[in-house]
This record gives C-alpha cells, sequence and structure tokens, in this order.
C-alpha cells in the first residue's frame, strides 16, 4: 500500500517531497510477521568512521579545534571549577573569521610530455589576468597566497600576484594535483586505482592543514588564496561542508575560478561561491 501510495505520489511531482520519504521507508525495512515494516539501522558512508555523526548532522569539532575538546576536564579544581573552565575555553577560543579562496589554475597544454610542458595557453595566461584583476577588484588585505607545486599553478600564480602587490607566495606539494578518493558514482572512463592511496593521503593532508578555524591568537579576519587543481578544490569543498567526499567528481570548475570559503571563530563553514568566472568574457571560459 505504501509504496502504491508513493507511486502515486511521484506522479503528481511530489518525488522530491513526500514521496522520497515513503520510498525511504519502503526501501529501508522487512515485513514482520505482523506485518509492520522492521527498520534497517542506517549505515555511515565510509569516509564518516564509527566516532563521527551520522549522515546530514554537523560535526562542531571537525578540525579538532573545538575549544573544549582541547582541554582536559578531569583536572579542573574543584572549588573554582566553573570559572577555571570558562577561562581556558576563552584561551582556546577562535576569535577571527578565515575566508579561504580557492582557485583553479587557467588552461594550461595538456599534450606536454612531462609535468614541466604542461605550460599555460595564451589564453590560460589570459584567464589568469582576469581572476587577478577580479581579486583586486574585491579590496580585500590578502594575508598569503599559497600555490600548488605545478608548473600549470606556478604560471597562474606568478601572473594572478602581479595584482596583489606585497602578498607573500609559499608553495607546497600537498596541493599538487591527484585522485582524492574514489567517487560515487563511479567513472568508467577514469580508474586511478593506484593513486587513491597515495594521493588521498596527500590531499587529506593539506585538507587537515590548511582548511580549520582560525588560531586563538588571531586577532582578525583573514584572506587566503590557495592556487591548486579541480580535483583538490572539489575534494576540499566537500570535506569542509561535510558532505561525502566520495561526490566531489559531481562539481564542475572552470579554469582561472574563484571559490570562496569562511570559516567562523566557531567553527561553522559557509560556502560563498564555487568556481566563480561570472567575471570572465564567454568566450574566455574552459574547463580543461
Amino acid at each position: 500500500m505504501a509504496f502504491r501510495q508513493a507511486l502515486q505520489l511521484a506522479a503528481c511531482g511530489l518525488a522530491g517531497g513526500s514521496a522520497a520519504v515513503l520510498f525511504s521507508a519502503v526501501a529501508v525495512g522487512k515485513p514482520r510477521a505482523g506485518g509492520d515494516a522492521e527498520p534497517r539501522p542506517a549505515e555511515p558512508p565510509a569516509w564518516a568512521g564509527g566516532a563521527r555523526p551520522g549522515p546530514g548532522v554537523w560535526d562542531p569539532n571537525w578540525d579538532r579545534r573545538e575549544p573544549l575538546s582541547l582541554i582536559n576536564v578531569r583536572k579542573r579544581n574543584v572549588e573554582s571549577g566553573e570559572e577555571e573552565l570558562a577561562s581556558k575555553l576563552d584561551h582556546y577560543k577562535a576569535k577571527a573569521t578565515r575566508h579561504i579562496f580557492l582557485i583553479r589554475h587557467s588552461q594550461y597544454h595538456v599534450d606536454g610530455s612531462l609535468e614541466k610542458d604542461r605550460t599555460l595557453t595564451p589564453l590560460g595566461r589570459e584567464q589568469a589576468e582576469l581572476t587577478g584583476l577580479r581579486l583586486a577588484s574585491l579590496g580585500l588585505k590578502f594575508n598569503k597566497i599559497v600555490h600548488s607545486s605545478m608548473t600549470r599553478a606556478i604560471e597562474t600564480t606568478d601572473i594572478i600576484s602581479r595584482h596583489l602587490p606585497g602578498v607573500c607566495k609559499v608553495s607546497t606539494d600537498l596541493l599538487r594535483e591527484g585522485a582524492p578518493i574514489e567517487p560515487d558514482p563511479p567513472v568508467s572512463h577514469w580508474k586511478p586505482e593506484a593513486q587513491y592511496y597515495e594521493d588521498g593521503a596527500r590531499i587529506e593532508a593539506a585538507f587537515r592543514n590548511y582548511i580549520h578555524r582560525a588560531d586563538a591568537r588571531q586577532e582578525e579576519d583573514s584572506y587566503e588564496i590557495f592556487i591548486c587543481h579541480a580535483n583538490v578544490i572539489r575534494y576540499i569543498v566537500c570535506r569542509a561542508l561535510q558532505f561525502p567526499p566520495e561526490g566531489w567528481l559531481r562539481l564542475s570548475l572552470n579554469n582561472g575560478s574563484i571559490t570562496h570559503l569562511v570559516i567562523r571563530p566557531n567553527g561553522r563553514v559557509a560556502l560563498r561561491t564555487l568556481g566563480d568566472t561570472g567575471f570572465m568574457p564567454p568566450d574566455k571560459i574552459t574547463r580543461s
């Protein structure tokens, strides 16, 4: 009966609402002897781990910087307990907001036999100029530029940085392109199984190293630019928003695009823009 009702609701265009609930109710249970459905325990996604909240539940200590998790509550003084705890919590609390700008490198020569030969195309250099102009036009005091050590990211950084004089540049291997995790749904034309084990650990290390709430000693909001690659950015966005990271390949990013993440002092994360290239003329937009 429930299945028939679900089909009727779906036919009325309600598959995204009540019908979905009914379909779920039918799918997750099996009939008991009395006719009722026996609920099947929900299985957490593979990446979540046993100690993390289930899907759809925000983990406030995702970056392991939640103040209460940094205090040994058992060592509290019995007499000054609450006051001492409040003082320690204040010591570990972040005060500033971090603005993370994730920039995908510009178009490059994909046919280069060696990585060093995969330089930017003339169009790619134009894209980098446009991205640099866009960032400069925001009027923000950028703190630093961290970029991948791959040739296309280095060249993109060099062009963008000319529009942001005085902003220091830091190169890192952590942000190099790779295969972060096996995507879901899988794709038949792209199966770098051998890379997941090595690249995945490195890209996860990049996420943990760079994406977190501000240090408690940071007094002012920061604006940081990370110039890297599509796979790395897509994975970081999924992890930061606590979406299943296996879904990273469902996102698409243009060359030279800007993705803006905001990390509040309380650890909440918001996505301001994803892959923005609205500042480029249509004939300058590519995804190679």
